[in-house]
């Protein structure tokens, strides 16, 4: 069972608890009142109303069946005795009325949503107004009982009913927008394992295409090479049917095992050195971050290092690497030609997602400091766990 429908019992029991409850103790008022009943009636009404009340609070405590015929046979033991009075006063005819009309209906509120609920409810009333019927029998005029009774039975069934038709409406706007949701967020990983894709194809493939282009100028035959060996395991993976991760770019090798040189800055500075650039590390050398936020800040890193081989005319360049309670940063500088920051076109692959995408994805950003012929420097931030 749904918890929705745990839910909607439990709050019809109650309702039919609060109900049950006020109508056994209205109708015992009622008898109170002098010479509304002889002693026996009372005391016989005082024990019906007593055993009303326990069943009530059994039957909505845990939605057993044989409680709630209890709950009836009771009120028709109450009407009954009751009646067998040679006059009745109008209190009594109230309590009568109370009896069949809120205390034993208060159990149709919760047994109208079991299965057959509306036919065992039927014949519970039936019942009920079978009892009004013998007393009339004896002479008593209880067409006002017996209206009380089927106006109260025909209430409580409404409400019932009207209750678990709103909750199983309310349950498939939820299941909708669940469904919505579970869309939306399979929309939002595909693209962006879309997007992770396209920076490990920019850092991997396309920089070594690019290499090629340009006939490896600055690059050795080796390292070349090497990279080109590092893409073709790449694309293997692909034509596989293998995901890329995060440790599948340019700084991880496809199949690389993860040992601590894969997860040091000295693995960067390997492969640049290979590329022809120098790097020129300050600070620290390793640091304590989770895998992803690791994978993102190297592979930045190595997107703003391929930057500077590529584009800033120069073969070396300085990282400096500092951090503090919540924060780790990367700083990469070179003396190169420099450029203007916001001439770069924003939608360019290379910064917009290796660089500023990677961060964002773990909570970290980018700026970029850099003019014509002043050299450029790119701070990388990334937050600690």
């Amino acid at each position: 069972m749904k918890r929705i429908h745990k839910e909607r019992d439990r709050l019809l029991r109650r309702l039919a608890r609060v109900t049950g409850f006020v109508g056994a103790i209205s109708a015992f008022a009622c008898l109170l009142v002098p010479g509304t009943a002889t002693p026996v009636e009372f005391m016989v009404a005082a024990l019906a109303n007593v055993a009303i009340v326990a069943l009530v609070g059994i039957h909505s405590t845990r939605g057993r069946l044989l409680p709630a015929l209890g709950v009836v046979a009771g009120a028709i033991v109450l009407i009954v005795a009751l009646g067998t009075a040679s006059v009745l006063d109008p209190a009594a005819v109230t309590s009568l009325a109370i009896t069949g009309g809120v205390s034993s209906a208060s159990v149709a509120i919760s047994l109208i949503v079991r299965p057959r609920g509306p036919a065992l409810v039927g014949g519970l009333l039936i019942a009920v107004l079978v009892s009004v019927w013998i007393v009339s029998a004896w002479g008593h005029d209880l067409r006002a009982v017996a209206v009380v009774t089927v106006a109260g039975w025909a209430a409580c069934m409404t409400l019932g009913g009207w209750i678990d038709r709103a909750i199983a409406h309310a349950s498939e706007r939820i299941d909708e927008v669940g469904r919505a949701h579970e869309a939306e967020r399979l929309a939002s990983e595909l693209e962006a394992q879309q997007r992770q894709d396209a920076r490990v194809l920019h850092d991997t493939v396309l920089a070594t295409l690019s290499l090629l282009a340009h006939s490896g100028v600055g690059v050795g035959p080796s390292a070349l090479r090497q990279q080109a060996g590092d893409d073709a395991r790449l694309l293997r993976q692909l034509r596989l049917g293998a995901p890329l991760d995060a440790g599948s770019t340019a700084i991880f090798s496809p199949d690389s095992p993860d040992d601590e040189l894969g997860t040091t800055f000295e693995a960067v500075r390997q492969r640049f050195a290979r590329m022809g650039l120098d790097v020129n590390w300050h600070g620290a050398g390793q640091l304590a971050l989770p895998r992803e936020t690791l994978d993102a800040l190297l592979g930045a890193l190595g997107e703003c290092l391929e930057n500077v081989r590529r584009h800033a005319g120069v073969n070396e360049a300085d990282v400096t690497v500092t951090d503090d309670d919540r924060t780790v940063r990367a700083m990469v500088t070179d003396t190169g030609r420099g450029f203007e920051p916001d001439t770069v076109d924003g939608a360019r692959l290379g910064y917009a997602e290796s660089v500023v995408g990677r961060l964002n994805t773990v909570g970290g950003r980018a700026r970029v400091f850099s003019s014509p012929g002043s050299g450029t420097t790119v701070m990388l931030e990334v937050p600690k766990p």
